[in-house]
């Protein structure tokens, strides 16, 4: 079943984070399988604590295990210290368990 990364960052330099962090994550995402569903800047915080503001990003992955071969690989240990001191993340993992009908 689809499993869906999402992505909540306050990001403190843009420029820096799309050009080193993002584009170098967007092509890993790419090589292990993902798409990108959203990649948008501006959150409107409706409720909580966190995201005012932020970037959000979805990407949607064939399960769970292909996301997770992505975060835990050793390649993109090394891209996430590219955003080390300029972003806030917080990050989720989510797999669908049924279909929704309309």
């Amino acid at each position: 079943m689809p499993a869906y990364m999402i992505v909540t960052a306050e990001i403190a330099d843009r420029e820096a984070f799309i050009g080193g962090y993002g584009a170098a994550a967007g092509a890993l995402v790419a090589k292990f399988g993902g798409k990108y569903v959203l990649r948008g800047p501006g959150a409107t915080l409706l409720e909580g604590h966190f995201g005012d503001g932020a970037s959000m990003v979805i990407s949607e992955w064939a399960d769970k295990a292909a996301a997770e071969a992505f975060w835990n690989s050793p390649e993109y240990a090394e891209v996430k210290k590219l955003r080390a001191g300029i972003a806030d993340c917080q990050v989720l993992l989510i797999e669908t368990s049924t279909s929704i009908a309309g």
